[in-house]
């Protein structure tokens, strides 16, 4: 029997999502109005307001998005490796094959979050995968024996940070080997390991 393949129109919600998606990511929440999203998406203005209540809403879910989508890349380079210290270098080779891409804007929590109220959905969203990616990068010391795992998830993730805010603001896509070497430094350090072995 033939498999009868799905020609369904995504959902309003699924369109305005993806239209929210590529216009904050690329122009900045603040930038994007609402009559553009709507625009974009091909769906009519009650949509956005029966789905999301308003943009603050819709702002969130991109983002919820956009962590779902970083989560998923960033487990699978993790899951490439076996130890703690390759699976923490290879946070940093994921982020940086992120940078040569030719929609790469920097982090999307970084913008979304400087732009944001403080408290709001938005804050918390950022918030929320800025404290997975020092969960996961705590874990990670603590399986590599790091003395204060705690200490090394927080400096890993600042590294991280940086990273992203220099390859965006210096147009230099080499900062991810200059992160990666760092990133392999501080962890010798914290686990008493050579960095080059």
């Amino acid at each position: 029997m033939a498999s009868v393949r799905s020609t369904a129109k995504p959902s309003a919600r699924e369109r305005l999502v993806a239209a929210a998606d590529e216009l904050f990511y690329a122009e900045g929440v603040q930038s994007v109005g609402i009559d553009r999203i709507i625009e974009h998406a091909g769906v009519a203005k009650a949509s956005l307001y029966n789905t999301f209540g308003g943009k603050e809403q819709l702002v969130r879910a991109y983002l919820d998005t956009r962590h779902a989508g970083t989560a998923d890349r960033i487990t699978r380079a993790v899951a490439e490796h076996d130890t703690p210290r390759e699976q923490m270098l290879a946070v940093f080779e994921s982020q940086g094959r992120q940078f040569d891409r030719p929609d790469f804007h920097g982090c999307a929590f970084v913008r979304a979050g400087a732009e944001a109220s403080p408290g709001g959905l938005v804050q918390e969203a950022a918030d929320s995968f800025r404290g997975w990616m020092r969960g996961l990068f705590t874990r990670l010391a603590a399986e590599a024996g790091a003395a204060d795992p705690g200490a090394l998830g927080h400096q890993l993730q600042i590294l991280y940070d940086g990273t992203g805010i220099s390859a965006l603001m210096d147009h230099d896509s080499g900062v991810a080997a200059t992160s990666r070497a760092a990133a392999a430094a501080l962890i010798a350090a914290a686990t008493d390991v050579p960095a080059g072995s």
